[in-house]
C-alpha cells in the first residue's frame, strides 16, 4: 500500500520533522508512506475575499498536480467526518480490502482548500475543530496512520 500526504508550505521546526520522520521509518514494514510538500502561495497579511480565493486556487492547482487518478482522496477539512481511532484503522482496511492500494490525505495552506481540491476528495476527514498549525497536523496524520496499522496489526500500542 501506498500512502502520500499532500501538504501546503514546509515543516521547519526540526522536532516536528523528527517526529514525522520516526512514523515514516516505524511504517515502512507496513505501507510506504511519502510527504509531498508544495508552495504555498506567497500573499500580504490582509486579504480580500477575491484574494483569498486566488491563493487557495493556486495553491489548490498545485495540490492537484501531485494527485494521480487512481488515489483514493481524503481532504483535512475542519467539518469532516470525525474518525475514533479504532473507526479510522477499520475504513483503512476496507480501503484496503476492496482495491483502494493507494490513499493521498491533502493538508490545505492556512486559508483552507480550494474547491476543486474539495471536489477531487473521496472523503472530506476532521481532526476535530480545533486550529492546529499544519507542521503540527503533519506531525498527528503521520501517527494516527501509524495507530490505524498498529490496530488492524493487533499490536498493543494503540492501549
Amino acid at each position: 500500500m501506498k500512502i502520500k500526504v499532500i501538504a501546503v508550505g514546509k515543516v521547519k521546526k526540526k522536532f516536528f520533522k523528527q517526529g514525522i520522520q520516526e512514523y515514516v521509518q516505524r511504517l515502512h514494514p507496513y505501507c510506504q508512506l511519502d510527504i509531498v510538500e508544495v508552495a504555498d502561495e506567497k500573499a500580504p497579511e490582509t486579504l480580500s475575499a477575491a484574494q483569498m480565493e486566488q491563493v487557495k486556487t493556486v495553491e489548490g492547482d498545485r495540490i492537484l498536480q501531485k494527485i494521480n487518478p487512481d488515489d483514493y482522496v481524503f481532504t483535512l477539512e475542519i467539518l469532516g467526518k470525525e474518525y475514533s481511532s479504532e473507526e479510522f484503522a477499520t475504513k483503512l482496511s476496507e480501503l484496503m480490502t476492496y482495491g483502494h492500494s493507494k490513499i493521498t490525505f491533502v493538508i490545505g495552506g492556512s486559508l483552507g482548500l480550494s474547491p476543486k481540491v474539495i471536489q477531487r476528495s473521496d472523503q472530506a476527514v476532521s481532526f476535530g475543530r480545533f486550529t492546529m498549525p499544519h507542521q503540527l497536523m503533519r506531525l498527528v496524520l503521520s501517527e494516527q496512520i501509524y495507530r490505524a496499522f498498529m490496530i488492524n496489526a493487533g499490536n498493543p500500542y494503540h492501549k
